[in-house]
C-alpha cells in the first residue's frame, strides 16, 4: 500500500521540493498552500504523515496540529520551521508532532525524516510496510 504523505506549507518552494524528493522514493504527495486548505484535504482523504509548516498565514501549525491529532489520532505530524525553539519544539511535541525538520532542509534529511516515521509506525503495529 502506497503511503499517503499531505504537504501543508505556504511556501510554494517548500511543497514543491517535498513533493520531487518523495514522490521518486514511491510516496504519494499531495500539498496545501496554508492550513485550512490542509485540514479540506483530510477531510476528504486519510494521510499516513503530514508535513507542516509551523508559520503560515491563515492558521498557525500549532492550531493545526491540536485539529489533527484530535479529528484524525492516527495521522503522523512532522513539523517543519524556520522559527525554532525550543518552547515551539516542546508544544509541538506535546501536542502529538513526531518531530521537527529546520528550513533549509537538504533531500535527504526529509528522505530521512519520512523513513523514520514509517519505520517507527511499522514496528508500533506490526506492519512490515510496503513491498519493495
Amino acid at each position: 500500500m502506497v503511503k499517503k504523505i499531505l504537504v501543508i506549507d505556504d511556501e510554494p518552494i517548500i511543497r514543491t521540493s517535498c513533493e520531487r524528493t518523495l514522490a521518486p522514493e514511491g510516496y504519494e504527495v499531495k500539498s496545501a498552500d496554508s492550513g485550512k486548505k490542509g485540514i479540506e484535504f483530510l477531510e476528504k482523504e486519510p494521510f499516513s504523515l503530514v508535513l507542516l509548516d509551523l508559520k503560515m498565514p491563515d492558521m498557525d501549525g500549532i492550531e493545526v496540529l491540536n485539529k489533527i491529532k484530535v479529528t484524525w489520532p492516527e495521522t503522523k505530524v512532522v513539523m517543519i520551521t524556520g522559527y525554532s525553539t525550543v518552547d515551539t519544539a516542546v508544544q509541538a511535541l506535546r501536542l502529538g508532532a513526531y518531530n521537527f525538520i529546520e528550513k533549509p532542509f537538504t533531500p535527504d534529511t526529509l528522505i530521512s525524516a519520512v523513513k523514520e516515521v514509517f519505520e517507527k509506525s511499522n514496528q508500533d503495529t506490526g506492519d512490515p510496510g510496503p513491498a519493495e
